[in-house]
């Protein structure tokens, strides 16, 4: 199995290095928007955990099952409040005396 898997690598390498400058770069990019795409979600999204998302995406990309749980959590995560002035204050509903 690993002489597989070296052949594999070995035939990985060879078509990366066929690929030239402008089409390896544009296959990198490719790759990272693929990999962060929960991230990027939860940005467009305007999620309140995108930190948390993002960092939890960087050891996702070895298992689908989390990268999936990822994507989830950016598509339903809760949104971030309003920059107001009194926004995250208990009594921001009351009106001022």
């Amino acid at each position: 199995m690993l002489t597989d898997l070296g052949q594999m690598w070995a035939d990985f390498t060879t078509a990366i290095q066929s690929l030239g400058l402008l089409k390896g770069a544009l296959f990198v990019l490719f790759f990272f928007a693929i990999w962060f795409l929960p991230a990027i979600i939860a940005l467009f999204r305007n999620r309140r955990h995108l930190g948390r998302i993002f960092v939890a995406n960087i050891p996702a990309i070895v298992s689908w099952v989390a990268w999936l749980a990822l994507i989830v959590w950016a598509f339903t995560g809760e949104r971030k409040r309003d920059g107001g002035e009194n926004s995250g204050r208990a009594d921001a509903d009351k009106p001022a005396a």
